[in-house]
């Protein structure tokens, strides 16, 4: 059952089955089958049964502030391609597109949502998804069911995820940002040469046309530079091997 605990909390934020999408159901039914699983290997690192009802209410606790904080820190580096893709989409002028985003509770921007979808996509075309599995287990051997929490280390960790998922997604959606600059500022030009010129009326479809193409030129070096800092950041969570 402790087992099952904290697997439960990472399944419940775990990309793809973790989204708002999926029923509760669903990824409870996958921590189940984690759980069977990891029991023969997991079976004799686990405590025995506390003597009193706190005891066992502490060791729930402690398992359920591990495996959300383990689901968090996973689901929080991929947002780095949900602020990728709302960066293209102030670039292009397409903001306004709004898209039902399956990870989301709500709409988001469509190239944010088909960037996110992309993402996951290439996380279980390329079998990165057994990484999770990996990393529940070696769970077991950095924070073992009797151990404190490190919670000043978990924090600096989830400080450092946030400031690398920004950095990531500057970097994946650079190409386009210089697009918008010289753009802007060569239409800006044109406005101040001809003033009476429509400038927003010519340089709007423009916008839209150069920026989402330069994205699709470069949409496959985005999808392998995700996937490539995506694996380095799972490996910090599977170092023990």
């Amino acid at each position: 059952m402790l087992i099952f605990i904290r697997l439960g909390a990472v399944a419940t934020l775990l990309p793809g089955i973790g989204d708002q999408a999926v029923p509760p159901r669903i990824r409870l039914s996958f921590a189940a089958v984690f759980t069977l699983m990891l029991i023969p290997v997991l079976r004799t690192q686990m405590p025995a049964l506390p003597p009193t009802l706190g005891a066992m209410a502490g060791l729930v606790i402690h398992e359920v502030l591990i495996g959300l904080m383990l689901g968090m820190l996973m689901r929080t580096f991929i947002a780095a391609l949900l602020i990728a893709g709302e960066i293209v989409s102030l670039q292009t002028t397409l903001s306004f597109a709004q898209t039902a985003n399956p990870a989301q509770a709500q709409p988001s921007a469509s190239v944010a949502t088909f960037l996110a979808m992309l993402g996951l996509v290439l996380i279980y075309a390329t079998n990165l998804h057994h990484m999770f599995i990996a990393a529940m287990l070696d769970s077991y051997a950095v924070f073992p069911p009797l151990k404190p929490v490190m919670v000043s280390d978990a924090g600096s960790l989830m400080i450092r995820t946030v400031a690398d998922t920004f950095m990531l997604a500057l970097q994946m959606s650079t190409p386009v940002i210089v697009f918008g600059l010289v753009f802007n500022i060569a239409a800006g030009f044109v406005g101040r040469i001809m003033p009476a010129f429509p400038v927003f009326f010519a340089v709007s479809p423009l916008s839209v046309l150069f920026g989402l193409s330069i994205f699709a030129v470069g949409l496959g070096a985005t999808g392998m530079v995700f996937i490539e800092h995506y694996e380095e950041f799972l490996n910090i969570f599977i170092r023990s091997r």
